[in-house]
């Protein structure tokens, strides 16, 4: 964050720590309020995903497939109303240890919602890491 921040961005900031701190619930419904109804989500690599509910119907997938899930984030940037986020993505497989897969989040928020999420990982080393 700069060094006088703004209150957007302040809030930005917050706002985008809350979200991460809820995939520890594996809840998917409780992601929805943090989407723009045309989100657009692109996970570097694979096809882009438009929508919230798209999105949401996403993540309860994932959310079944695996056992655990914890995302950190390492170091977090806000420039009004984007936000650079390095984190760390826990996955664990059931029976399986959690992967600590390292991704860069690129978040566009508007209107307090987020209506655009990149995510860049390394999906090779990702999948060594989840044993794949």
């Amino acid at each position: 964050m700069p060094d006088n921040p703004s209150d957007r961005e302040v809030h930005n900031d917050t706002f985008i720590r809350q979200f991460i701190e809820t995939f520890e619930k594996k809840d998917a419904a409780l992601l929805g309020p943090f989407f723009a109804e045309d989100i657009v989500f692109e996970n570097y690599g694979d096809a882009e995903i438009q929508g919230r509910d798209q999105l949401i119907d996403m993540w309860a997938n994932i959310f079944r497939n695996f056992a655990q899930v914890r995302f950190e984030t390492i170091n977090q940037a806000v420039s009004g109303d984007l936000v650079i986020a390095e984190q760390i993505h826990g996955l664990g497989l059931s029976g399986k240890q959690v992967a600590p897969i390292k991704n860069l989040a690129v978040y566009e928020i508007r209107d307090g919602k987020i209506a655009a999420w990149r995510d860049y990982t390394d999906q090779q080393k990702a999948r060594r890491l989840l044993g794949y």
